[in-house]
């Protein structure tokens, strides 16, 4: 039988009205609140960075795969490269890209009843994988590619068709402006469908339409695209791919180069990597707050049993067994603070997942909901970190044990 095991249940589970007790109670719910805000603080980070990530994802591919033009924005209008058979080998043959697709971009002012607005003349191809961008179609349908010339649709984001008063099916006016000869063409299309990405970066500057069309404007060959999105198996691999596009057995040709989506738009991705520090710094604090609390806790136990102390000496105990009762006692107080953290924590990470309770301002923060991801392997750590963390610090305080001499201690009232 484990004597100081079974002295440090009956302490803890005795049912007397102490001041201990309610420090008990003060210690438990210090450390419940710390667990549950650092698996809140872990989800939300996680989700953030998840969403956020996939959005960008999503509307632009993991991997830009362009000729390279020195001093240039990264996102502009490109110089006009051959459909590269080559290229497309290369692509098709490295190991983790799902899928490619080519694109275009052009600057255009788009009007409707003599309102105008500026934006980027994203164009693509039948080839085009319409699944990335699902979750932000609001309004119509995608553009289809029927005619044999090209499509006389395009697609435009629901703040620009807020601030012109589009609606779909309306007939807008599309001015292609020329660097070369400082002219513009007008063309009307047909807005076929409203898009909402929920990046202002994106749904301010972009609209969506036919390649074909852009080439007209262009004066470009049939066979000529601005670049390539490169989509991956999985987004974590993107620095690897990248790397391997230039140094593997099999890298790209001439000219052209591979951007990471991270290094065309660093803004959002800087900013999603901020909230790592902000996680960590919150776990501190927490976790400094518990055992604060869980030390105070048990020096005031250690007082209020300084008689029982003395007795344990006088009958030959020893400073080590009697120091394990109190860690006993203050280890059921952290599992017992670790498991209702737990409980609330997952229990609000899960409310927030199904019903999305907390909205925010999308315009400031990309997401209208506040984003869940509970990853169960970084929950269990925190718990199990925590236990550790708490028990190890809490060893200090029992040294205490150690200075009490029976004598004094048992006259301790």
């Amino acid at each position: 039988m484990n004597v100081s095991q079974f002295i440090a249940k009956r302490v803890a589970f005795n049912s007397q009205r102490t001041f201990s007790r309610f420090i008990i109670r003060i210690a438990t719910t210090a450390t419940a609140l710390s667990v549950a805000a650092m698996i809140l603080t872990m989800a939300f980070v996680n989700g953030f960075q998840q969403a956020i990530s996939q959005k960008v994802f999503d509307f632009w591919g993991h991997l830009h795969v362009q000729q390279y033009e020195a001093d240039k924005s990264i996102v502009a209008e490109e110089t006009p490269l051959q459909l590269n058979d080559t290229v497309v080998q290369v692509l098709n043959s490295m190991p983790g890209i799902a899928h490619i697709q080519p694109f275009a971009t052009k600057s255009v002012v788009l009007e409707y009843n003599k309102d105008i607005e500026g934006v980027l003349f994203k164009g693509i191809d039948s080839s085009y994988d319409f699944n990335h961008l699902q979750s932000f179609l609001k309004e119509g349908s995608w553009i289809d590619f029927k005619d044999s010339l090209y499509s006389r649709q395009i697609m435009i984001s629901q703040p620009i068709a807020k601030s012109l008063q589009i609606k779909v099916n309306d007939t807008i006016h599309v001015y292609f402006i020329s660097r070369e000869t400082a002219s513009s063409s007008v063309k009307s299309l047909v807005v076929k469908g409203i898009y909402n990405t929920g990046i202002e970066e994106f749904d301010k500057a972009f609209a969506i339409g036919d390649i074909r069309l852009l080439r007209r404007q262009n004066n470009w060959q049939h066979n000529e695209i601005g670049g390539y999105e490169v989509f991956l198996n999985d987004y974590t691999e993107i620095d690897s791919v990248n790397e391997a596009l230039y140094n593997g057995p099999n890298p790209l040709p001439g000219a052209w180069v591979s951007k990471s989506i991270k290094d065309i738009y660093p803004f959002i991705f800087d900013w999603l990597s901020i909230q790592d520090v902000n996680r960590n710094v919150i776990f501190i604090v927490m976790a400094i707050i518990a055992i604060i609390n869980l030390i105070t806790c048990l020096l005031i136990l250690v007082l209020e049993r300084t008689r029982m102390v003395g007795i344990l000496k006088s009958i030959g105990t020893s400073d080590w067994h009697i120091q394990r009762i109190f860690l006993y006692h203050a280890t059921i107080i952290s599992c017992t603070g670790i498991g209702i953290g737990f409980l609330v924590g997952i229990g609000i990470a899960l409310l927030q997942q199904y019903t999305g309770f907390i909205r925010l301002d999308e315009t400031a923060y990309y997401v209208s909901v506040a984003p869940v991801n509970i990853i169960w392997w970084e929950v269990f750590a925190v718990c199990g970190l925590t236990l550790v963390v708490c028990f190890l610090s809490l060893i200090l305080p029992t040294i205490f044990v150690r200075s009490i001499q029976p004598v004094k201690a048992i006259q301790f009232r």
